[in-house]
């Protein structure tokens, strides 16, 4: 699986012929600098796509800035390549292009750079990726078992600028994260984390969305090998890492991809294809074969240079549509007269292919948002080839839901129940990502209406209700504290809430909602089917109370759960139960470690031979307003 170092610095003729191609999944093997010896003198190769230039230097902290000291020459297919002797780890520089289109001078950092200079700054950076050695053997040997679709996967979503800051308010390194936060994952008992973009971005509130820099970890937090480290050190730990990925758009920063040799090599011509109306960003020309290399190259990179577990794909709708985010006239239909974007279509399937016969124990993960048929199924099945989906109808209904004031909740149960009609028609993540808390949205719990404690009640039972709900699961930083601000990039999570009971209590019931959920097969071995999911009851919309079961292939009798969506609590509300015996109260969102009233069924019922809800018992339940409880069959029972 891994791509060793090659002899060869420069882009030799088997290069130039797969550049040319389209095909070259292992250009930044060749492009970019490259350190090594030529001739018994050590330096660096230097390569670069430009084919509407007609002069080239590489300029750098080694030359003084000189474009005269160090021409690049023309070895086709457009690239153009030297060798620089006397060139040290960590130089500085850019590539100076005399276009043959534009009259200014252009100079661009390097779109193969393995590391970048420290915002404000914008050049690259020489960097050796052949240095580092690994220390995670055993969590790349067994990455299949953990990461297959009958796998528990339970994400924490960070943005590192903000998850946790020095007292005087700088960033921690990589090297202090992998520290701190891999403590943190495995005392909440999450399996994986998914840090938002990492490669290099020249402004802190694009939250990594605007790269300018596809091969290179942000230099914020330290150097490439540092961010290795955080990474290995997650895996030693036994949590998988997965990596926000954008390849849809880029910023037009002068010093990056946009009109980068005078033309334009990596983004649209027309603006009505190349701008996006939204984001004010340049959209990847996916019909290319210098954005083909580049983005396939890019996505391989990090799962080999950087043993990256999983790549969460952004913005896919705004790929798949061509009109996405555009009115009427303002976009250009495709060859057939219709609005599916085809060279997007095939550039994902190319790159799910890719990631399928190359590292088939890596996750691919689409956010995309609309009724495009079989993102998650095979391409060999007509499908993109994606692992997972990101939920967002679930979503979007839970906290439309959620947010309303619970008298009014009897009116709308078709927001909770709708999600099931199609929860197996993909393989689904349950998405409460960062986009649920900026742009003024507020944070989850602050949306969910009440006084403190009320919303404080209703966090405990969204939360219970994503990790009952058929899926894997993804949860923002500080949505786990019941945090009431709005996330602010340039600040930290609110961790002085962790000092009191009500906001404590919700870190607990993440903490052992996990515990859960990882440790249990009934509630994520059959997530992707039917089959690991029933109804008992749906039709009380009038009480608020739905439940329904989690089971596993094993034979045991399922998990039963009740949600009270209500403002009241029942005393004696019976529900249906598939065995009789005792019944365990295994978690109840209402308990006082949890912050919650302490209201519940002294820790067990017996079931009553009376069928109820299509089941052969029923149970007797005291079921507290806003709460969530899982019930378990005790070995009596089985």
């Amino acid at each position: 699986m891994s791509d060793a170092p090659r002899p060869d610095l420069q882009p030799t003729d088997v290069d130039l012929y797969l550049l040319g191609e389209g095909t070259h999944e292992r250009a930044y093997q060749t492009l970019g600098a490259h350190p090594g010896e030529v001739d018994g003198e050590r330096g660096v190769a230097f390569s670069v796509v430009a084919p509407n230039a007609q002069r080239v230097a590489v300029v750098g902290d080694f030359n003084g800035w000189n474009e005269r000291r160090h021409p690049l020459l023309p070895i086709g297919a457009g690239v153009w390549s030297t060798f620089v002797p006397g060139v040290e780890l960590g130089a500085h520089y850019k590539f100076r292009i005399w276009s043959s289109s534009v009259e200014d001078v252009l100079e661009k950092a390097d779109p193969y750079a393995f590391s970048a200079e420290r915002r404000p700054g914008s050049a690259s950076r020489v960097w050796d990726l052949h240095r580092y050695e690994w220390a995670d053997a055993t969590w790349m040997g067994d990455r299949a078992l953990r990461q297959h679709s009958g796998a528990p996967i339970s994400i924490y979503e960070v943005h590192l600028g903000s998850w946790r800051r020095t007292p005087d308010g700088h960033w921690l390194s990589y090297r202090r994260l992998a520290e701190e936060l891999t403590a943190y994952l495995l005392a909440e008992g999450f399996t994986h984390v998914e840090l938002m973009p990492i490669a290099e971005h020249p402004l802190d509130a694009s939250w990594g969305y605007q790269v300018t820099g596809y091969f290179a970890p942000t230099s914020r937090f330290g150097t490439p090998d540092d961010f290795r480290y955080l990474i290995d050190t997650l895996h030693q730990a036994g949590i998988g890492v997965v990596l926000d990925w954008v390849p849809g758009h880029f910023p037009d920063d002068p010093h990056g991809l946009a009109t980068f040799d005078g033309s334009h090599l990596y983004e649209h011509a027309d603006p009505r294809e190349g701008r996006h109306p939204e984001w004010h960003t340049q959209i990847f020309n996916l019909g290319r074969w210098e954005v083909r290399n580049f983005l396939l190259s890019n996505a391989r990179f990090w799962l080999d240079q950087y043993h990256v577990d999983g790549l969460r794909v952004d913005a896919v709708a705004s790929m798949l549509y061509r009109d996405y985010a555009r009115e009427d006239g303002a976009w250009v239909p495709n060859a057939d007269g219709g609005r599916e974007n085809h060279e997007a279509v095939a550039f994902l399937r190319d790159l799910n292919q890719l990631v399928a016969r190359e590292f088939p124990d890596v996750m691919t993960i689409a956010e995309e948002s609309t009724s495009w048929p079989g993102v998650s199924r095979p391409t060999a099945d007509g499908g993109l080839g994606f692992r997972y989906k990101w939920n967002m109808g679930w979503m979007n209904d839970t906290l439309s839901f959620l947010s309303r004031d619970p008298v009014h909740r009897a009116y709308h149960a078709s927001e909770i129940t709708f999600s099931l009609f199609y929860a197996f028609s993909e393989h689904f993540v349950l998405p409460l990502s960062h986009d649920e808390v900026v742009h003024g949205k507020g944070a989850l719990a602050s949306r969910l209406g009440g006084d403190d404690r009320r919303r404080l009640a209703n966090a405990r039972l969204l939360l219970g209700y994503l990790f009952g709900h058929p899926g894997k699961k993804l949860l923002f930083m500080g949505c786990e504290l019941g945090q009431f601000r709005e996330w602010d990039h340039d600040g930290s999570i609110d961790w002085d809430l962790t000092t009191r009971p009500a906001h404590a209590g919700v870190q607990t019931w993440v903490r052992d909602l996990n515990r859960l959920y990882r440790d249990d097969p009934r509630m994520y071995a059959l997530d992707g089917e039917s089959g690991g999911f029933m109804w008992v009851d749906h039709s009380d919309h009038a009480a608020g109370v739905f439940s329904f079961l989690r089971s596993d292939a094993s034979g045991q009798v399922p998990l039963l759960f009740v949600l009270n969506f209500a403002d009241k609590t029942y005393d004696r509300y019976c529900v249906g139960a598939p065995a009789g015996g005792r019944w365990a109260e295994r978690l109840n969102s209402d308990a006082v470690c949890y912050g919650g009233s302490g209201r519940g069924n002294l820790g067990e019922v017996v079931a009553r031979d009376e069928p109820y809800h299509g089941q052969g018992y029923s149970l007797e339940l005291t079921v507290p307003s806003l709460s969530v409880m899982v019930f378990e069959a005790t070995a009596e029972s089985m």
